[in-house]
């Protein structure tokens, strides 16, 4: 029999290689000449580089960058898929909120610049097509520090650099590309974005994401008509009008530098995994497709990993199990696309903690007695 394993990873307990690995031991103690193709998912969240880098044979590369106050360099890493000629990059690894200690968070200053930096490694390595993951920022400079990073100059009316973070963009009055890195007319950028909030409004980068971040009111609304200008002056100079372009408001708007200046195309997360894994080559001809997360419920159908899974097997008509730590509310919809069933690993009453240790164990007993149950 031919199993496909395809989970994302439990958060806190194991990675979605791990969860891989469990499942293919939990399915060879009952079958032990078993073929498991195992596919490492992610949905364009924290995860993603491990999950690509695993199921394409590639490398994880470390570099150091700037912090995303600006004011240190710090060590972050992004992936080199299979050929070397494409790149996975995570913006969180060199501009995430993690990064920043809670009472020091300030969107005001904090700067893309690290996340233009590991752009830039990546083509200095030959890389033609790069994939960035934009969630889980500490930013709100609508790219403005990527950029800079990649050689642009933005500047005010006396014609000077402007300092890092979302606040400065108020006095922006020139974008310069003269000095932008002409290799990168060579690269091919594709987005994992599944948020599809504009740059600006009531429901842009500073409003809905700005609070997260450390942002008071004032600063929202000081955010939101610096992101304003930014937007006024890519339409007066590169007749580009992104202010209300969905995903734009991504990462506090590197979404909508990534369109503007780098050609991006914003994709669903799990859409962008499941084509550079070949997830669905792989599921053709399988038995069975084994997916699933550290909790299921009526989030999942919204781009979840075991959902665009489930999808991608229900087309080829190949059955889809899925595994959760947690089965939530309102997962009767997943049945419909394509989630055959559902199972909780947890095999008994514990603390969290327990839970999360015990999570690769639990998973393949979990599996040992379903496929114990398939091939009655």
């Amino acid at each position: 029999m031919k199993f496909i394993l395809a989970p994302d990873s439990f958060k806190e307990s194991m990675t979605s290689k791990d969860a891989c690995n469990a499942m293919e031991r939990g399915i060879k103690k009952v079958i032990k000449d078993a073929i498991c193709i195992k596919v490492p998912m992610a949905d364009g969240g924290e995860g993603t580089v491990e999950a690509l880098v695993e199921s394409t044979g590639g490398i994880i590369v470390n570099t150091l960058v700037t912090h995303p106050l600006g004011d240190k360099k710090i060590k972050a890493e992004y992936g080199l898929l299979g050929n070397g000629e494409k790149a996975i990059i995570e913006m969180a690894s060199a501009s995430g909120i993690h990064l920043v200690e809670r009472e020091k968070r300030n969107p005001l200053i904090t700067t893309t610049y690290g996340t233009g930096e590991l752009i830039l490694d990546a083509i200095n390595r030959g890389v033609k097509h790069i994939i960035i993951g934009i969630g889980g920022s500490a930013t709100n400079d609508g790219g403005a520090g990527m950029l800079q990073a990649l050689g642009c100059h933005l500047l005010d009316k006396e014609g000077n650099e402007l300092p890092f973070g979302g606040a400065a963009l108020i006095k922006l009055n020139t974008i310069d590309l003269t000095g932008f890195d002409t290799r990168l007319k060579e690269v091919t950028f594709e987005v994992a974005c599944d948020v599809t909030n504009p740059l600006i409004g009531e429901k842009g980068a500073s409003r809905i994401f700005g609070p997260q971040k450390g942002a008071t009111e004032e600063m929202v609304l000081e955010l939101d008509k610096a992101l304003s200008n930014y937007a006024e002056i890519i339409k007066r100079e590169f007749k580009v009008d992104v202010a209300n372009v969905e995903g734009a408001g991504a990462a506090g708007g590197l979404g909508a530098a990534l369109l503007t200046f780098l050609n991006g195309e914003l994709k669903r997360g799990i859409d962008l995994i499941i084509k550079h894994t070949d997830l669905e080559n792989k599921i053709q001809g399988a038995d069975f497709v084994f997916t699933g997360e550290g909790a299921i419920d009526n989030q999942t159908i919204f781009g979840k990993t075991p959902m665009g899974v489930a999808a991608i097997a229900k087309k080829h008509n190949v059955n889809t199990i899925a595994f959760a730590g947690k089965i939530g509310d309102g997962v009767e919809n997943l049945y419909d696309i394509g989630i055959n069933s559902i199972f909780g690993i947890m095999r008994g009453v514990c603390s969290l903690d327990e839970a999360l240790k015990n999570g690769e164990i639990n998973l393949e007993k979990t599996v040992e007695n379903v496929v114990r149950t398939i091939i009655l």
